[in-house]
């Protein structure tokens, strides 16, 4: 290998090829010799600098030659410092022809860096333009001695797996639901895409996954099973221990604290459990034998990694099976796009039940638009209910709890003019003005900013109307409107996982519904054109999963359950609306593929969107040689979320071919590590594939 910079002002590393055996072992400090066997090691350091972002060759101590071995973490001198790094492979040769610096110290004996995870996070890093580096930091957790020691080496005796069959009640509801699960447990690498039934047993969906997991487990396979949050890992462990028992799985998320994450990504790695249910912190768990990957609701953005280089869960399990010959299953209650591209290129099987199960399973959907049907009684008009909505809460109540998904957290969390309906934006920063609580004036949402003296610079009103009335206030007007039944909320701050059975009302945030053990009697989904006018181009699609989500946990129509679909189009013109009444969300993904395919819109075309001053993209442009299929677009102004609104930072959005894609992202890495090797002050940030390219 080639002398190279260090990154620290120019210092040299000088790395050499060892003598050959026969010239006898070589002398490093003290008295420590070489090691005869496979004396040079193939190092990743974590120097966290793209330009350096590859392997390096150092010699292996005789001293270390029993546990510096691929896959352990060691510690190398490199540019002055003492750097972490891990042992990729060891060689009997070097290929630079130099002086070769010794390893310092073996972290670990522990192989903690499997070669099937190696291999995943190679092409993870490929794909999104990204660094090897990055994703290896994502793939395997910091080390806890006291974990590492705490935990037996071997595996130990563990129970029988539980006899008879696994409980599977919504699997035989669909027409390929068995001879996907008998292909796993042949050993074979199915892949499919499933949609859940709604209602309390179909809604049922970790039992879904556990049974697959069983199947799975019962050929002697791994499984790793990756869901959006804590709610949900703790339903699907649950199933999970029901039908492989504890002593066979674990947990693995982020929130973990550091011992406790750790001892789980061991149990996964020394083999003591063939599953592991986490957060997107598990879809690297190195399982033995992976036969299975699974994850649920694959529209959340909580599967969206927001550490470099942000790949999604569903690209990293797809990875992983590619790599180990496992099965996949992509399950939830909706499709997503990017899943329905999959479906439509027979990359997954689709696997639904068919339109008498669903109609069996559904609550009956209503659409109750915005200023019609309005209630005489005050109580009522103030909650914003149309009568419709309220009348059908009254009855339910008298048969179980009902709930109400609000689409925002808060009290108002946006205001427009009274009389040009214009929002209300701050003076300094132009972010949303919005009321915290039923006393004093806005304040903005991003800057915090007060607005003593609003005047709307359209019109000139200052009068202000809410826009959105958040979670609180509609808790408040609720209790209002029905006297004497209790109100529940569940969002930012307190959420809950399961609800009494009884009259109750539920006020809820999408994403923080709990579950009533027999279904809710009936939904409310208000304010359905604040998620459908959103200004991105997932809006109709994330606004039918929000609302699948919650009318999912609802009794079917046969039980008397009912939802109201309040602020919608009353003609049901919205494919979203539609979607969600005829409970076809495969439709819906089926269409809004074939619409943005006709704009050459993602995942039909991969993106990159390249962010930075507008003299850095445009130097970065004429750099980048692009593919012939590229499309530019841009460089325009963008704003980030939450920002002060006065920092100068614009947007560039590439799109090209598929075929072209990997091309693309080569190039852009090629970028990233010219930008860091002349230690550019003013870098431009890569990411392939944003969730939203319009944010």
């Amino acid at each position: 290998m080639t002398e190279v910079d260090g990154g620290d002002g120019g210092e040299q590393l000088t790395l050499l090829t060892p003598r050959s055996a026969s010239r006898g072992p070589r002398r490093l400090a003290g008295d420590d010799p070489v090691s005869a066997h496979l004396p040079v090691a193939l190092v990743q350091v974590d120097t966290g600098l793209a330009h350096l972002d590859r392997p390096f060759e150092y010699l292996v101590p005789e001293s270390m030659d029993a546990t510096a071995l691929p896959g352990v973490r060691v510690k190398v001198r490199f540019a002055g410092q003492d750097l972490d790094g891990f042992v990729l492979s060891r060689r009997g040769t070097a290929e630079h022809t130099g002086r070769l610096a010794p390893i310092r110290r073996v972290v670990s004996p522990e192989a903690v860096l499997s070669a099937p995870v190696l291999e995943a996070a190679r092409a993870v890093a490929q794909r999104y333009a990204g660094t090897l580096g990055d994703v290896l930091r994502l793939a395997v957790p910091p080390r806890h001695a006291t974990a590492e020691k705490a935990l037996a080496v071997e595996r130990p005796e563990r129970d029988a797996v539980p006899v008879g069959e696994p409980p599977s009640p919504t699997w035989s509801a669909f027409a390929a639901g068995e001879a996907f699960l008998a292909h796993v447990g042949e050993g074979g690498s199915p892949r499919a895409s499933v949609l859940a039934l709604p209602g309390p047993a179909g809604a049922d969906w970790p039992a879904l996954l556990a049974a697959a997991a069983r199947v799975a487990v019962d050929a002697g396979r791994g499984v790793v099973l990756v869901v959006p949050d804590h709610r949900d890992v703790v339903r699907l462990e649950a199933a999970v221990v029901a039908a492989v028992g504890r002593d066979r799985m674990t947990r693995l998320t982020a929130d973990q604290g550091p011992q406790a994450r750790y001892t789980a990504f061991l149990k996964a790695l020394r083999g003591h459990v063939d599953v592991v249910v986490g957060t997107r912190a598990a879809a690297f768990a190195p399982v033995h034998d992976l036969g299975l990957v699974a994850w649920w609701d694959d529209g959340d953005d909580l599967l969206d990694e927001p550490r470099a280089p942000y790949p999604h869960v569903r690209e990293v399990l797809l990875v992983r099976a590619a790599v180990e010959g496992a099965a996949v299953l992509a399950a939830g209650h909706t499709r997503s796009v990017a899943v329905a591209e999959l479906v439509e290129a027979g990359v997954l099987a689709p696997v639904e039940a068919t339109r008498a199960v669903v109609r069996a399973a559904v609550p009956s959907v209503r659409v109750a638009g915005e200023g019609h049907d309005a209630d005489r009684d005050p109580a009522v008009a103030a909650a914003h209910l149309p009568s419709v909505a309220w009348r059908t809460a009254k009855e339910a109540l008298a048969h179980g709890p009902v709930l109400v998904q609000v689409p925002r957290r808060g009290y108002l969390p946006a205001l427009s003019c009274q009389m040009c309906r214009r929002p209300a934006r701050c003076r300094a920063c132009a972010g949303p003005l919005g009321l915290a609580g039923p006393q004093g004036p806005p304040a903005c949402r991003w800057c915090g900013r007060v607005e003593t003296s609003f005047a709307c610079p359209s019109c000139g009103g200052t009068r202000l109307r809410s826009s959105v009335v958040g979670a609180r206030r509609t808790a408040e007007e609720l209790g209002r409107a029905f006297p004497g039944v209790p109100v529940e909320r569940s969002g930012a701050g307190v959420v809950l996982d399961a609800v009494a059975p009884g009259p109750r009302l539920v006020v809820s945030t999408p994403g923080a519904e709990p579950v009533a053990a027999e279904g809710y009697a009936a939904a409310l989904l208000l304010d359905a054109w604040a998620l459908l006018e959103r200004p991105s181009l997932a809006a109709g699609e994330e606004a039918l999963r929000r609302w699948t989500t919650a009318a999912a946990l609802v009794r079917p129509a046969s039980d008397g359950g009912r939802v109201v679909l309040a602020g919608a189009p009353t003609d049901v013109s919205i494919p979203a609306v539609e979607a969600l009444v005829r409970w076809d969300p495969a439709w819906f993904a089926a269409r809004e593929l074939t619409e943005r395919r006709e704009l050459s819109l993602p995942p039909t075309a991969r993106m990159a969107a390249l962010t930075g001053s507008r003299a850095a993209l445009e130097a970065a442009l004429a750099e980048v040689p692009l593919p012939g299929s590229a499309s530019v677009l841009g460089p325009l102004p963008h704003a980030s979320p939450g920002g002060t609104g006065h920092e100068e930072r614009w947007r560039v959005l590439l799109t090209v071919a598929p075929t072209d894609a990997l091309d693309l992202a080569r190039e852009l890495a090629a970028l990233r590590a010219r930008a860091s090797a002349r230690k550019d002050p003013d870098p431009v940030t890569v990411r392939m594939d944003p969730p939203d390219p319009t944010s």
